[in-house]
């Protein structure tokens, strides 16, 4: 069974959110327009608490610079996603009924989580790999924001548990196209295939 894996489509993550992503705004109907080919959606959402661990508000340090933490070196973003706030909201325009389960990360305020399946450290498992087994999907898309970090984050963890991974390439957009490049090499290296939306309705 062929799923689609929509990975934090949240307000701030969108242009005029707090940690936007340009052009995020353009996938919402790109995304809308290929749920139907799928007979499993899910969808991740980041759900942090006030005072987590990767806010630079609560390190007094400027947005995307660098600490230290837990032997990792650990980006600080501006605040987003907190929980029950609008900016953790799926975008409105979100088709999300055909969303089975929506997995939800970056609660320990103490870790940064960047994939659908487990946290930076990978101390934690969502759950998401034990409930795809579950349903016998082999084969994921992954669609969603933003390309460079959690999508990407959950491609290799998707690779390391065994599944057959694509990456719809008009479905995405990174926070930095110039270093996304690069990503996409080591994907392709590491196994990931890349599609794009119109490929993917001629095919299904």
């Amino acid at each position: 069974m062929k799923t689609l894996v929509i990975i934090d489509m949240q307000n701030d993550f969108i242009p005029g959110g707090s940690l936007e992503v340009p052009g995020g705004d353009k996938l919402v109907p790109v995304i809308n327009r290929i749920q139907e080919k799928f007979e499993l959606v899910i969808a991740t959402q980041d759900w942090h608490p006030k005072d987590h661990i990767s806010f630079a508000s609560n390190h007094g340090k400027e947005p995307f610079s660098t600490i230290q933490w837990k032997g990792m070196s650990q980006i600080l973003w501006p605040d987003h996603c907190v929980q029950k706030s609008t900016g953790a909201d799926f975008h409105p325009d979100l088709d999300m009924g055909k969303v089975e389960a929506v997995i939800r990360k970056g609660m320990n305020k103490f870790i940064d989580s960047y994939s659908g399946f487990y946290d930076n450290g990978h101390e934690k498992s969502t759950g998401l790999a034990g409930y795809l087994r579950e349903r016998n999907i082999n084969e994921l898309y992954f669609c969603g924001l933003a390309a460079d970090v959690c999508v990407q984050f959950s491609i290799k963890d998707a690779i390391k548990e065994g599944f057959s991974v694509n990456l719809i390439e008009d479905a995405t957009r990174p926070i930095d196209a110039d270093e996304f490049e690069k990503i996409k090499n080591n994907l392709r290296q590491e196994g990931c295939k890349f599609v794009n939306s119109d490929e993917l309705i001629a095919l299904f």
